[in-house]
């Protein structure tokens, strides 16, 4: 398939070991690029969406009408193992609310704008852990069968995007995290690179 310029898509090949198991298979590094911009911009929406959602509630003018308490006191199911977790969240709502409202705002900007990525990934897929277990009605196989429907839901696919992201580095295309592992600070501390990218 060529491109404007008549130049093909570069193609490698993955060579890895899955699972006790060899996994060679070639991939087009352009569409590749694509994939992974276009996920890393639909998780941002996601976060973007669910906190501004929350912060518009009561009006932009109080951020913080929004409240989990009725979810973390009521909606959890007592069959839950966590569920004593969940209601002890709930006696510091006032404290989780704008964990929850702009830990998303930023986390979707994080992700939008490619900053401090891996660091933004790992604290949506920790609140996506949060909201899968929350979910739980008894013990994690009472998920099965599937009609029980909460063992692989939304937000189990998202704590896996958002893995899958930050292991590719999503941050580097298009992002400012290409930028900031080139800068002085980066490079005398490469231990940043594990927040980078």
């Amino acid at each position: 398939m060529a491109t404007g310029s008549g130049r093909q898509p570069a193609e490698r090949t993955l060579d890895a070991n899955l699972l006790g198991s060899n996994v060679s298979f070639n991939y087009s590094e352009t569409w590749l690029a694509y994939s992974i911009f276009g996920l890393r911009l639909v998780m941002a929406w996601v976060f973007l969406q669910a906190g501004l959602e929350k912060w518009a509630e009561g009006g932009w003018g109080d951020p913080l009408a929004w409240s989990s308490a009725g979810f973390l006191n009521n909606a959890v199911a007592d069959a839950n193992p966590l569920a004593g977790l969940f209601t002890w969240f709930g006696e510091f709502a006032t404290i989780v609310d704008p964990m929850v409202i702009f830990g998303q705002i930023l986390i979707g900007l994080a992700l939008l704008f490619g900053l401090f990525f891996r660091f933004a990934a790992l604290m949506g897929a920790v609140q996506m852990l949060f909201f899968w277990t929350a979910a739980w009605q008894g013990g994690l196989m009472d998920g099965f069968p599937v009609d029980n429907g909460f063992f692989i839901d939304s937000s189990f696919v998202y704590m896996l995007l958002l893995f899958g992201l930050a292991a590719w580095g999503a941050g580097r295309i298009l992002g400012i995290d290409a930028t900031l592992e080139q800068s002085d600070i980066v490079q005398q501390n490469p231990w940043l690179r594990y927040l980078l990218g």
